[in-house]
């Protein structure tokens, strides 16, 4: 599969904060996103982790695989994205309306994800269905529908 090119590459389709340690997540159709931080008001975020991202599409197939309808913030990510596939973007940048992020790894799937639905720990692990992990270069809003672009 050829690498992603820079531009439009997707949208931003929903948001959420962690508010309390396996506590509910939160939706949102507007956030502040802090550089160097994360969400504003979002428990776990740090440099490391400012911002985790999940794929619309590869959701969709892990609830297949498992045959199940699950929320998408089940994953506890932050953001759900319409972007085909996230492990491609490790190394690079990303801007989502007004925030730049740097996509820095993988975010591994932990055993909170079993206690949620048997059988998603492991249907996470493939192409990093699990999500991937940020560092906010540029903090700014960030609001359902923006649009998601790949930088040179």
């Amino acid at each position: 599969m050829s690498e992603p090119q820079p531009g439009p590459i997707g949208a931003v389709l929903a948001m959420a904060l962690r508010t309390a340690v396996n506590g509910p997540m939160q939706e949102v159709r507007e956030a502040v996103v802090v550089a160097d931080g994360g969400l504003a008001g979002d428990l776990r975020s740090s440099p490391e982790r400012g911002v985790t991202l999940i794929s619309a599409p590869q959701w969709k197939q892990v609830c297949e695989e498992l045959g199940v309808k699950l929320p998408w913030h089940t994953r506890r990510a932050n953001v759900l994205l319409d972007v085909d596939r996230l492990a491609p973007l490790a190394g690079r940048r990303l801007r989502l309306g007004e925030v730049e992020l740097d996509v820095l790894s993988e975010t591994k799937p932990c055993g909170l994800m079993d206690q949620q639905h048997a059988g998603l720990r492991n249907a996470l692990r493939p192409e990093w269905r699990g999500g991937v992990c940020c560092r906010v270069l540029k903090g700014g809003i960030l609001r359902v529908g923006d649009a998601v672009v790949l930088r040179a």
